[in-house]
C-alpha cells in the first residue's frame, strides 16, 4: 500500500465520478459512482461506499464498514468496529457495520457495530448501540426507535 501525496492510497477503488474534497485519509476503500467525500474524512481499509452517497466533513468510517446507495452521512459521524471486552487487544471482537440504502445519519452520531436497515433515519447526536430496522427513526443515547417512516 503506497500513500499518494493527496492522502489516498493507491489500493483504493474510486469511481471517476466521485468528488473528494481535500484533505482526506482514504486507504484500501471502495467508493461508488457519483459519491461525495468531504474534507477531513477518513475511510479505512475495507470500507465500501455505494453509489450517490454523501459523507460530510470530519466523519470517520473504520475498517469493514459498508454503506449502501443514496445515503447521507452528516458531519462528525463516528463508526466503531469493536466492542471492548478485554484490555488485551488480541482479544477484542471485530464486528462489521452495514448501512442500508437511502439511510440518513445526522451530525455527531456514534455508530457501534450494527446493521441499519434501508430508509432509516438516525437523529443528530444519537448513539446507535443496536440494529436498526428498515424505515425506523432512531434518536437518543442510547438510540431508541421513536417511530417508523410511512413516506417510503
Amino acid at each position: 500500500m503506497k500513500l499518494l501525496e493527496n492522502g489516498i492510497t493507491e489500493d483504493c477503488k474510486i469511481h471517476d465520478t466521485v468528488v473528494i474534497v481535500q484533505p482526506v485519509n482514504l486507504y484500501g476503500c471502495e467508493i461508488g459512482r457519483g459519491s461525495f467525500i468531504g474534507p477531513f474524512v477518513e475511510l479505512q481499509k475495507g470500507v465500501k461506499i455505494g453509489v450517490n452517497t454523501r459523507i460530510s466533513s470530519h466523519s470517520f468510517l473504520c475498517e469493514g464498514v459498508k454503506v449502501g446507495d443514496d445515503c447521507f452521512i452528516a458531519h462528525g459521524v463516528m463508526f466503531t468496529n469493536d466492542l471492548f471486552r478485554s484490555r488485551n487487544y488480541e482479544e477484542w471482537e471485530m464486528f462489521r457495520t452495514e448501512v442500508g440504502n437511502r439511510v440518513r445519519i445526522g451530525s455527531n452520531v456514534t455508530v457501534l457495530p450494527v446493521k441499519i436497515g434501508d430508509h432509516a433515519i438516525i437523529g443528530a447526536g444519537t448513539v446507535v448501540t443496536k440494529d436498526v430496522p428498515a424505515k425506523a427513526i432512531v434518536v437518543g443515547n442510547p438510540g431508541r426507535i421513536v417511530k417508523y417512516r410511512d413516506d417510503v
